[in-house]
């Protein structure tokens, strides 16, 4: 089963294609949990759920009666229609959660084949964790992946989050792939450089963007700064998380 936790029509507010208008479906379900992220949740229930910026799509316990399950592939193409979108294709922003879960279910294969034949740019926002069988599904080869590959600041464990494999696999299949790391300004003096080799190491040509590690606009800022240095004394590219310096909330916007 395929769950949809929701979908908004904005713009793209962290990495390589920042600024372009670009509609998100948030699908519901993960294979990690980021606590280390420390980013909290109040579920219907009262629950204070502890985890990533995104945990209402990721706690199954405490948010899943939240998620839409999604049974054709019609249910998901019929998003499209519900918001005005330009004439010419859009971009189209895969989210989650960890949206690759899904990466084998032939209903969720079948939308991105039909949203590549009607033109749009497909890109993935994954952790980077989950292997894709490329020529079985050819239709990932055309599309985008950001790479948001956990560091240690996750708190999840090295051989969980660091696949090398597939980073490999990814960044050498995909119609494009870039790496977005989610840091804080605590990490960078505790041996962010030697992490960030330890992972870059499996695709060494594939471009690096670092944001700020943030659920509201204070921590975002509060963590901009320190990271911009770190940037450019490393040259990696800085990516802001403009959605929530602008809306200050990472929900729906």
């Amino acid at each position: 089963m395929i769950y949809l936790v929701e979908h908004f029509y904005s713009i793209q507010g962290e990495g390589k294609y920042v600024g372009t208008p670009s509609l998100f479906l948030r699908f519901g379900g993960c294979n990690m949990r980021c606590e280390g992220f420390g980013c909290k949740e109040k579920a219907d229930d009262g629950a204070e759920v502890l985890g990533c910026d995104t945990v209402y799509a990721v706690n199954k316990e405490h948010f899943m009666h939240n998620w839409i399950p999604i049974q054709k592939t019609e249910e998901l193409l019929n998003v499209l229609s519900l918001y005005e979108l330009p004439q010419n294709p859009v971009d189209i922003v895969l989210t989650g959660g960890e949206p690759l879960i899904y990466a084998s279910e032939l209903i969720f294969v079948d939308f991105l084949e039909k949203l590549h034949t009607l033109g749009h740019r497909i890109t993935f926002e994954t952790n980077g964790s989950l292997n894709i069988d490329f020529e079985k599904f050819p239709i990932y080869k055309e599309c985008i992946f950001a790479l948001s590959v956990k560091l240690s600041n996750s708190k999840e464990p090295f051989v969980k989050r660091v696949r090398g494999d597939v980073i490999y696999n990814i960044a050498s299949n995909a119609a494009d792939a870039f790496f977005k790391f989610s840091i804080d300004a605590e990490s960078i003096n505790i041996g962010l450089e030697e992490e960030l080799s330890e992972i870059l190491i499996h695709s060494p040509k594939t471009k690096v963007y670092c944001m700020p590690v943030g659920g509201d606009k204070r921590e975002l800022e509060k963590n901009t700064e320190p990271l911009i240095e770190f940037c450019k004394a490393k040259g990696y590219n800085f990516s802001d998380r403009l959605h929530i310096r602008i809306w200050n909330i990472n929900k729906g916007v």
